[in-house]
Protein backbone atom coordinates (compact mmCIF):
# COMPACT_ATOMS: atom_id res chain seq x y z
CA UNK A 1 0.00 0.00 0.00
CA UNK A 2 2.94 2.23 0.65
CA UNK A 3 4.54 2.07 -2.49
CA UNK A 4 1.34 2.81 -4.19
CA UNK A 5 1.07 5.63 -2.60
CA UNK A 6 4.99 6.33 -3.19
CA UNK A 7 4.52 5.50 -7.03
CA UNK A 8 1.17 8.05 -7.53
CA UNK A 9 3.21 10.64 -5.77
CA UNK A 10 6.03 10.18 -8.08
CA UNK A 11 4.12 10.14 -11.19
CA UNK A 12 1.88 13.37 -9.84
CA UNK A 13 5.25 15.09 -9.33
CA UNK A 14 6.52 13.89 -12.62
CA UNK A 15 3.65 14.95 -14.33
CA UNK A 16 3.89 18.54 -12.70
CA UNK A 17 6.95 19.13 -14.11
CA UNK A 18 5.79 18.16 -17.50
CA UNK A 19 2.88 20.44 -17.22
CA UNK A 20 5.59 23.20 -16.07
CA UNK A 21 8.05 22.13 -18.64
CA UNK A 22 5.27 22.62 -21.71
CA UNK A 23 3.76 25.63 -20.22
CA UNK A 24 7.32 27.31 -20.14
CA UNK A 25 7.49 26.14 -23.82
CA UNK A 26 4.07 27.17 -25.02
CA UNK A 27 5.01 31.06 -22.88
CA UNK A 28 7.96 31.45 -24.57
CA UNK A 29 6.83 30.92 -28.11
CA UNK A 30 4.07 32.97 -27.40
CA UNK A 31 6.50 35.57 -26.57
CA UNK A 32 8.47 35.26 -30.00
CA UNK A 33 5.25 35.45 -31.84
CA UNK A 34 4.03 38.98 -29.30
CA UNK A 35 7.52 39.97 -30.39
CA UNK A 36 7.77 39.16 -34.00
CA UNK A 37 4.08 40.86 -34.58
CA UNK A 38 5.90 43.65 -32.71
CA UNK A 39 8.76 44.09 -35.11
CA UNK A 40 6.56 43.40 -38.03
CA UNK A 41 4.61 46.42 -37.11
CA UNK A 42 7.14 49.37 -36.45
CA UNK A 43 8.20 51.48 -39.45
CA UNK A 44 11.07 50.16 -41.76
CA UNK A 45 13.36 52.38 -40.04
CA UNK A 46 12.68 51.09 -37.13
CA UNK A 47 13.10 47.36 -37.45
CA UNK A 48 15.87 45.56 -37.60
CA UNK A 49 17.54 44.50 -40.18
CA UNK A 50 16.64 40.89 -42.07
CA UNK A 51 20.38 39.44 -41.59
CA UNK A 52 20.24 40.47 -37.58
CA UNK A 53 17.00 38.39 -37.65
CA UNK A 54 18.53 35.36 -39.11
CA UNK A 55 21.75 35.42 -37.32
CA UNK A 56 19.68 35.58 -33.68
CA UNK A 57 17.43 32.32 -35.45
CA UNK A 58 20.47 30.69 -36.70
CA UNK A 59 21.09 29.88 -32.96
CA UNK A 60 17.45 28.21 -31.77
CA UNK A 61 17.15 24.89 -32.63
CA UNK A 62 15.79 21.91 -31.43
CA UNK A 63 18.89 20.93 -29.33
CA UNK A 64 18.53 24.33 -27.48
CA UNK A 65 14.58 23.83 -27.02
CA UNK A 66 15.15 20.30 -25.54
CA UNK A 67 17.50 22.29 -22.89
CA UNK A 68 14.95 24.79 -21.99
CA UNK A 69 12.45 22.21 -21.34
CA UNK A 70 15.47 20.40 -19.39
CA UNK A 71 15.66 23.15 -16.98
CA UNK A 72 12.43 22.39 -15.49
CA UNK A 73 12.66 18.68 -15.96
CA UNK A 74 16.27 16.78 -16.14
CA UNK A 75 14.89 14.04 -17.75
CA UNK A 76 14.72 15.71 -21.12
CA UNK A 77 18.26 16.29 -21.25
CA UNK A 78 18.54 12.71 -21.31
CA UNK A 79 17.71 12.92 -24.75
CA UNK A 80 20.88 13.95 -26.02
CA UNK A 81 23.58 12.19 -24.17
CA UNK A 82 26.18 14.28 -26.07
CA UNK A 83 25.11 17.14 -24.77
CA UNK A 84 27.52 17.92 -21.70
CA UNK A 85 26.26 21.18 -19.74
CA UNK A 86 23.39 23.21 -20.26
CA UNK A 87 24.29 26.44 -21.70
CA UNK A 88 23.53 29.42 -18.99
CA UNK A 89 20.91 31.41 -18.96
CA UNK A 90 23.04 35.30 -18.79
CA UNK A 91 25.46 33.82 -21.78
CA UNK A 92 22.44 32.43 -23.97
CA UNK A 93 20.63 35.71 -23.81
CA UNK A 94 23.57 37.95 -24.75
CA UNK A 95 24.22 35.50 -27.65
CA UNK A 96 20.48 35.69 -29.25
CA UNK A 97 20.02 39.66 -28.50
CA UNK A 98 23.43 40.68 -29.78
CA UNK A 99 24.59 37.94 -32.26
CA UNK A 100 27.93 37.75 -30.33
CA UNK A 101 29.69 34.82 -29.33
CA UNK A 102 31.64 34.95 -26.48
CA UNK A 103 33.29 31.83 -27.52
CA UNK A 104 34.68 33.43 -31.05
CA UNK A 105 35.71 36.89 -30.83
CA UNK A 106 35.16 37.26 -34.39
CA UNK A 107 31.89 38.17 -34.18
CA UNK A 108 32.37 41.19 -32.20
CA UNK A 109 35.28 42.29 -34.29
CA UNK A 110 33.23 41.56 -37.41
CA UNK A 111 30.68 44.27 -36.22
CA UNK A 112 33.09 46.76 -35.08
CA UNK A 113 36.03 46.69 -37.75
CA UNK A 114 34.67 47.63 -41.58
CA UNK A 115 35.68 44.80 -44.29
CA UNK A 116 36.19 42.29 -41.22
CA UNK A 117 33.23 40.42 -42.35
CA UNK A 118 35.32 38.76 -44.95
CA UNK A 119 37.31 36.92 -42.87
CA UNK A 120 34.31 35.05 -41.40
CA UNK A 121 34.11 31.39 -42.44
CA UNK A 122 35.21 28.00 -41.02
CA UNK A 123 38.84 26.64 -42.25
CA UNK A 124 37.77 22.97 -43.43
CA UNK A 125 40.91 21.97 -44.06
CA UNK A 126 43.88 24.31 -43.46
CA UNK A 127 46.93 24.40 -45.46
CA UNK A 128 50.26 24.69 -44.58
CA UNK A 129 50.83 27.90 -42.60
CA UNK A 130 46.64 29.17 -43.13
CA UNK A 131 44.70 30.19 -40.19
CA UNK A 132 41.97 32.91 -39.48
CA UNK A 133 44.22 35.72 -39.78
CA UNK A 134 45.20 35.08 -43.31
CA UNK A 135 41.89 33.93 -45.32
CA UNK A 136 41.24 34.47 -48.50
CA UNK A 137 39.95 37.80 -48.95
CA UNK A 138 37.14 39.46 -51.33
CA UNK A 139 37.60 43.21 -52.20
CA UNK A 140 35.24 44.78 -54.39
CA UNK A 141 36.36 47.36 -56.86
CA UNK A 142 36.59 50.88 -56.74
CA UNK A 143 33.28 52.74 -58.49
CA UNK A 144 35.22 53.93 -61.33
CA UNK A 145 37.13 50.90 -61.76
CA UNK A 146 33.94 49.09 -62.57
CA UNK A 147 32.55 51.44 -65.02
CA UNK A 148 35.82 51.27 -67.09
CA UNK A 149 36.08 55.38 -66.15
CA UNK A 150 39.95 54.55 -65.62
CA UNK A 151 42.10 51.25 -66.56
CA UNK A 152 45.89 51.24 -65.77
CA UNK A 153 48.17 51.08 -68.61
CA UNK A 154 50.00 47.50 -68.92
CA UNK A 155 53.60 46.45 -68.73
CA UNK A 156 55.71 43.14 -68.10
CA UNK A 157 54.01 41.23 -71.10
CA UNK A 158 56.80 40.02 -72.94
CA UNK A 159 55.96 36.07 -73.04
CA UNK A 160 52.25 35.97 -71.66
CA UNK A 161 50.60 34.91 -74.42
CA UNK A 162 52.50 32.20 -75.34
CA UNK A 163 51.70 29.14 -72.24
CA UNK A 164 54.12 27.65 -70.34
CA UNK A 165 54.95 24.01 -71.36
CA UNK A 166 57.62 23.28 -68.45
CA UNK A 167 55.44 20.86 -66.84
CA UNK A 168 53.86 19.18 -70.21
CA UNK A 169 53.15 15.60 -70.00
CA UNK A 170 53.61 13.13 -72.99
CA UNK A 171 50.89 12.44 -75.15
CA UNK A 172 48.00 10.52 -73.06
CA UNK A 173 46.83 7.32 -73.07
CA UNK A 174 43.93 7.88 -72.85
CA UNK A 175 41.23 11.07 -73.37
CA UNK A 176 37.64 12.24 -73.52
CA UNK A 177 38.01 12.29 -77.43
CA UNK A 178 35.71 15.18 -78.42
CA UNK A 179 34.21 15.64 -74.96
CA UNK A 180 34.45 18.67 -72.65
CA UNK A 181 34.01 17.54 -69.27
CA UNK A 182 35.60 20.57 -67.25
CA UNK A 183 34.13 24.10 -67.47
CA UNK A 184 36.28 26.52 -66.26
CA UNK A 185 34.56 30.20 -66.00
CA UNK A 186 35.12 33.78 -63.91
CA UNK A 187 32.53 35.50 -62.10
CA UNK A 188 35.18 38.39 -61.32
CA UNK A 189 36.99 37.89 -64.49
CA UNK A 190 38.72 41.32 -64.01
CA UNK A 191 40.76 40.88 -61.62
CA UNK A 192 44.07 41.12 -62.35
CA UNK A 193 47.78 41.44 -60.75
CA UNK A 194 49.89 44.33 -59.98
CA UNK A 195 52.85 43.54 -61.31
CA UNK A 196 51.11 43.83 -64.77
CA UNK A 197 49.80 47.02 -63.72
CA UNK A 198 51.99 50.38 -64.46
CA UNK A 199 51.79 52.76 -61.24
CA UNK A 200 49.20 50.69 -59.38
CA UNK A 201 50.41 49.60 -56.27
CA UNK A 202 47.26 49.80 -54.53
CA UNK A 203 45.44 46.16 -54.23
CA UNK A 204 41.93 47.42 -54.78
CA UNK A 205 42.61 48.67 -57.71
CA UNK A 206 44.16 45.21 -59.35
CA UNK A 207 41.30 45.09 -61.98
CA UNK A 208 41.85 45.08 -65.64
CA UNK A 209 39.54 44.18 -68.67
CA UNK A 210 42.47 42.44 -70.69
CA UNK A 211 45.09 41.39 -68.62
CA UNK A 212 43.13 39.54 -65.36
CA UNK A 213 42.19 35.90 -63.87
CA UNK A 214 40.92 34.68 -67.70
CA UNK A 215 44.54 33.98 -68.85
CA UNK A 216 44.94 31.24 -66.13
CA UNK A 217 41.94 29.39 -67.84
CA UNK A 218 44.30 29.41 -71.19
CA UNK A 219 46.97 27.68 -69.49
CA UNK A 220 44.53 25.33 -67.68
CA UNK A 221 42.98 24.10 -70.96
CA UNK A 222 46.36 23.25 -72.65
CA UNK A 223 47.73 21.30 -69.17
CA UNK A 224 43.97 19.59 -69.05
CA UNK A 225 44.24 18.86 -72.82
CA UNK A 226 48.10 17.65 -72.30
CA UNK A 227 46.39 14.64 -70.02
CA UNK A 228 43.49 13.72 -72.26
CA UNK A 229 40.92 16.20 -70.75
CA UNK A 230 38.59 18.58 -72.44
CA UNK A 231 37.80 21.57 -71.31
CA UNK A 232 35.80 24.60 -72.29
CA UNK A 233 37.13 27.96 -71.17
CA UNK A 234 34.20 30.54 -70.51
CA UNK A 235 35.74 34.12 -70.42
CA UNK A 236 32.44 35.94 -70.92
CA UNK A 237 32.80 39.39 -69.66
CA UNK A 238 30.59 39.28 -66.63
CA UNK A 239 32.25 42.89 -65.41
CA UNK A 240 30.74 44.53 -68.66
CA UNK A 241 27.37 42.59 -68.52
CA UNK A 242 27.05 44.24 -64.87
CA UNK A 243 27.81 47.51 -66.51
CA UNK A 244 25.05 46.80 -69.02
CA UNK A 245 22.47 46.27 -66.86
CA UNK A 246 23.20 48.69 -64.03
CA UNK A 247 24.24 45.46 -61.71
CA UNK A 248 26.14 46.16 -58.53
CA UNK A 249 29.11 44.22 -57.97
CA UNK A 250 27.77 41.62 -55.21
CA UNK A 251 25.77 40.77 -58.28
CA UNK A 252 28.68 39.06 -60.44
CA UNK A 253 27.61 35.50 -59.20
CA UNK A 254 23.73 36.22 -60.06
CA UNK A 255 25.27 37.15 -63.87
CA UNK A 256 27.36 34.58 -64.44
CA UNK A 257 24.80 31.82 -63.13
CA UNK A 258 22.94 32.59 -66.10
CA UNK A 259 25.89 32.21 -67.88
CA UNK A 260 26.96 28.49 -66.62
CA UNK A 261 23.10 27.13 -66.85
CA UNK A 262 23.47 28.27 -70.13
CA UNK A 263 26.71 25.98 -70.80
CA UNK A 264 25.20 23.24 -68.90
CA UNK A 265 22.04 23.17 -71.41
CA UNK A 266 24.26 23.21 -74.21
CA UNK A 267 26.64 20.80 -73.26
CA UNK A 268 25.24 17.74 -71.09
CA UNK A 269 29.32 16.00 -71.51
CA UNK A 270 29.96 19.18 -68.83
CA UNK A 271 30.47 17.71 -64.86
CA UNK A 272 32.85 19.82 -63.49
CA UNK A 273 32.59 23.43 -62.59
CA UNK A 274 35.63 25.79 -61.75
CA UNK A 275 35.26 29.37 -60.98
CA UNK A 276 38.68 31.28 -60.89
CA UNK A 277 39.09 34.22 -58.64
CA UNK A 278 42.37 36.20 -57.54
CA UNK A 279 42.58 36.94 -53.46
CA UNK A 280 43.39 40.31 -52.12
CA UNK A 281 46.11 39.19 -49.74
CA UNK A 282 49.29 40.19 -50.62
CA UNK A 283 52.54 38.32 -51.63
CA UNK A 284 53.76 37.01 -48.20
CA UNK A 285 50.42 34.87 -47.90
CA UNK A 286 49.80 33.38 -51.30
CA UNK A 287 52.90 32.65 -52.74
CA UNK A 288 55.03 29.46 -51.85
CA UNK A 289 58.49 27.56 -53.13
CA UNK A 290 58.41 24.49 -54.00
CA UNK A 291 61.54 22.13 -55.40
CA UNK A 292 63.17 25.97 -56.33
CA UNK A 293 60.40 26.78 -58.10
CA UNK A 294 57.82 29.64 -57.05
CA UNK A 295 53.96 28.87 -57.25
CA UNK A 296 50.98 30.44 -56.55
CA UNK A 297 49.46 29.28 -54.01
CA UNK A 298 45.63 28.25 -54.65
CA UNK A 299 42.32 28.27 -52.11
CA UNK A 300 39.16 26.20 -52.34
CA UNK A 301 36.11 28.29 -50.95
CA UNK A 302 32.18 26.47 -50.78
CA UNK A 303 29.46 28.34 -50.24
CA UNK A 304 28.18 27.35 -46.93
CA UNK A 305 24.51 28.60 -47.72
CA UNK A 306 24.31 25.85 -50.31
CA UNK A 307 22.13 23.54 -48.59
CA UNK A 308 24.44 20.47 -50.20
CA UNK A 309 28.02 22.27 -49.80
CA UNK A 310 29.45 19.24 -48.27
CA UNK A 311 29.13 17.16 -51.95
CA UNK A 312 30.84 20.42 -53.19
CA UNK A 313 33.52 20.31 -50.48
CA UNK A 314 33.98 16.79 -50.71
CA UNK A 315 35.82 17.06 -54.36
CA UNK A 316 37.65 20.52 -52.98
CA UNK A 317 39.33 18.29 -50.51
CA UNK A 318 40.26 15.52 -52.57
CA UNK A 319 41.84 17.72 -54.80
CA UNK A 320 43.42 19.48 -51.91
CA UNK A 321 44.46 16.39 -50.54
CA UNK A 322 46.34 15.39 -53.97
CA UNK A 323 48.09 18.85 -54.01
CA UNK A 324 49.56 18.21 -50.33
CA UNK A 325 50.96 14.70 -52.03
CA UNK A 326 52.92 16.04 -54.86
CA UNK A 327 53.04 19.98 -54.30
CA UNK A 328 53.35 20.11 -50.53
CA UNK A 329 52.13 23.90 -49.52
CA UNK A 330 50.76 25.18 -52.59
CA UNK A 331 46.79 24.81 -51.03
CA UNK A 332 45.92 26.85 -48.63
CA UNK A 333 43.25 24.32 -47.56
CA UNK A 334 39.14 24.48 -48.10
CA UNK A 335 37.17 27.26 -46.37
CA UNK A 336 33.85 27.38 -46.11
CA UNK A 337 32.31 30.94 -46.54
CA UNK A 338 28.78 31.32 -45.00
CA UNK A 339 28.90 35.29 -44.05
CA UNK A 340 25.76 36.92 -43.87
CA UNK A 341 24.61 39.30 -46.18
CA UNK A 342 27.32 37.81 -48.45
CA UNK A 343 26.50 35.15 -51.31
CA UNK A 344 27.83 32.22 -49.75
CA UNK A 345 26.47 29.73 -52.68
CA UNK A 346 28.88 30.46 -55.60
CA UNK A 347 26.34 28.71 -58.15
CA UNK A 348 27.68 25.15 -56.27
CA UNK A 349 24.07 24.34 -55.74
CA UNK A 350 24.26 24.12 -59.78
CA UNK A 351 26.46 20.78 -59.21
CA UNK A 352 27.99 18.77 -56.21
CA UNK A 353 30.97 18.82 -58.74
CA UNK A 354 31.39 22.94 -58.66
CA UNK A 355 33.94 24.79 -56.50
CA UNK A 356 35.24 28.29 -56.54
CA UNK A 357 39.54 28.28 -56.37
CA UNK A 358 41.12 31.77 -55.73
CA UNK A 359 44.53 31.83 -57.73
CA UNK A 360 47.36 33.78 -56.24
CA UNK A 361 47.54 37.30 -54.73
CA UNK A 362 47.41 40.64 -56.43
CA UNK A 363 51.43 40.67 -56.51
CA UNK A 364 51.47 37.26 -57.98
CA UNK A 365 52.96 37.02 -61.60
CA UNK A 366 51.61 34.84 -64.28
CA UNK A 367 54.82 32.99 -64.57
CA UNK A 368 53.69 31.41 -60.79
CA UNK A 369 50.16 31.00 -61.44
CA UNK A 370 51.14 29.00 -64.75
CA UNK A 371 52.98 26.59 -62.45
CA UNK A 372 49.64 26.52 -60.20
CA UNK A 373 47.71 25.88 -63.17
CA UNK A 374 49.56 22.86 -64.04
CA UNK A 375 49.81 21.74 -60.72
CA UNK A 376 46.48 21.17 -60.41
CA UNK A 377 45.52 19.93 -63.69
CA UNK A 378 48.22 17.37 -62.79
CA UNK A 379 46.57 16.33 -59.86
CA UNK A 380 42.89 16.20 -61.36
CA UNK A 381 43.74 14.28 -64.30
CA UNK A 382 44.85 11.93 -61.55
CA UNK A 383 41.74 12.37 -59.62
CA UNK A 384 39.56 12.46 -63.03
CA UNK A 385 41.09 9.15 -64.47
CA UNK A 386 40.82 6.87 -61.19
CA UNK A 387 37.14 7.99 -61.11
CA UNK A 388 36.36 7.21 -64.66
CA UNK A 389 38.16 3.69 -64.17
CA UNK A 390 35.82 3.58 -60.96
CA UNK A 391 32.61 4.35 -63.08
CA UNK A 392 33.73 1.66 -65.44
CA UNK A 393 33.92 -1.19 -63.62
CA UNK A 394 30.69 -0.67 -61.23
CA UNK A 395 28.72 -0.06 -64.99
CA UNK A 396 30.02 -3.48 -66.51
CA UNK A 397 28.07 -6.25 -65.54
CA UNK A 398 29.18 -8.99 -63.90
CA UNK A 399 30.69 -12.50 -65.22
CA UNK A 400 30.92 -14.74 -61.86
CA UNK A 401 28.11 -17.20 -62.26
Amino acid sequence: MKNTKTSSAFLIVQGTSILKAFAALSLFIILIFSISGLLTSLKPQYRLMSTSVNEAATNVNGELLYQFMGWENHHFLKVGNSWVTTPKLTNLIFTLSSNINLNDPRSLLGRELPGFYQFDGKILVAGEGTNYTNMPVESAPPIEIMKEEREAALQNLEGLDKPSDENSSPAPGQTTGGRKVVYVYFSHNRESYLPYLKGVTNPDLAYHSQINVTKIGDQLKTSLADRGIGSFIDKTDIQAALNKKGWKFWKSYDESRTVVQTAMTGNHDLHYFIDIHRDSQRRDKTTVTINGKSYAKVAFIIGGKNPNYEKNAKLAKELHDRLEKKYKGLSRGVIIKNAAGSNSIYNQNLSENAILMEFGGVDNTFEELNRSADALADVFSDFYWQAEKVNQDTQQPSTKQ
